[in-house]
């Protein structure tokens, strides 16, 4: 990829490479080096590497979570010695989910990472915000959540990490677009459940339905990645899939295997999907009458700014 011709200008093209990975539980040490040995299969020139929630720990650890979460600088750092330990210096992003211990609080994380120069530059930490405690997931006893939906910007644009079930609420990519956010990075750690058709897993195609759902309605790019594998019985349907601002699916993984799948994006194609289905546009002057509905629940002791306190 040619570099802007100033600093103002941004890249029109990435090149992104989906790391689906298959963690062994809890072994984080041996997971880091497994994913040095993928980073090491990525021959050509990418961008920005994407990897799934809990990439490098797997899901469902229940309360050896707080065994295995570590700090964003720390976990920052151990993926810029995995990159470059095979890459050198040359420059790259990757974004990941872990486990965040924070000073003592426990979060479902992701984080952006620039590594330029043999060092890595933290971007963004996202906190995942709706932890489910429903079936076979517990993540709220064990996890605080995050209070917080923030964009962020990169060389590419600006985007937005929203972990696994943040992305199953509408409103949730809607406010990443409202913000700014050109690019949404789903890392996620799904299991399977029902069938469909031929073999085809309903989650799965729930997943598909969502994610082209937020590409089309808002004109943004949908990085996803998704674990693989199997825990406890439990398996991950990986899928791990980049889909493009008019609903089109790019490129796709198995589920089942861990793998690394590589596409190019035209980040021009983002205005000119917005151009002609204006969607975003439309919400952006009708969403202050939206929010300002007397009849939406508050949380207790808001107001509505017409009212007063």
């Amino acid at each position: 990829m040619e570099p802007p011709r100033n600093l103002n200008e941004k890249p029109q093209r990435l090149r992104v490479a989906l790391v689906q990975t298959k963690p062994l539980k809890g072994r984080y040490a041996e997971n880091l080096a497994n994913l040095q040995s993928a980073f090491a299969q990525i021959e050509s020139e990418v961008d920005l590497v994407v990897l799934p929630e809990a990439a490098l720990t797997g899901y469902f650890l229940e309360g050896a979570v707080y065994e295995v979460a570590l700090s964003a600088r720390r976990f920052a750092d151990d993926l810029t010695r995995a990159w470059h330990a095979v890459h050198g210096d040359r420059r790259v992003d990757l974004a990941c989910g872990f486990f965040e211990n924070d000073e003592g609080t426990y979060h479902n994380s992701a984080l952006y990472l620039e590594l330029a120069r043999g060092a890595g530059r933290i971007v963004h930490v996202h906190r995942k915000m709706f932890l489910p405690t429903y079936g076979v997931f517990d993540e709220e006893r064990f996890l605080s959540r995050g209070r917080r939906l923030q964009v962020f910007p990169t060389r590419f644009g600006t985007m937005a990490l929203l972990i696994c079930e943040d992305a199953w609420h509408a409103i949730v990519p809607t406010i990443a677009a409202i913000k700014g956010a050109r690019i949404l990075i789903v890392p996620s750690a799904a299991p399977g459940r029902g069938v469909e058709g031929p073999g085809e897993l309903t989650s799965i195609l729930r997943w598909r339905e969502i994610l082209t759902t937020a590409a089309v309605e808002h004109g943004v790019f949908v990085l996803y990645a998704g674990l693989t594998g199997f825990e406890g019985g439990k398996g991950m349907t990986g899928s791990s899939c980049v889909i493009d601002p008019r609903g089109e699916i790019l490129v796709s993984s198995p589920p089942t295997e861990p793998c690394i799948v590589i596409a190019d994006l035209d980040l021009r194609e983002i205005d000119l999907a917005r151009a002609t289905l204006p969607l975003l546009g439309d919400l952006d002057a009708v969403l202050p009458d939206l929010l300002l509905d007397e009849e939406l629940p508050l949380p207790r002791g808001s107001c509505h700014p017409e009212v007063g306190p």
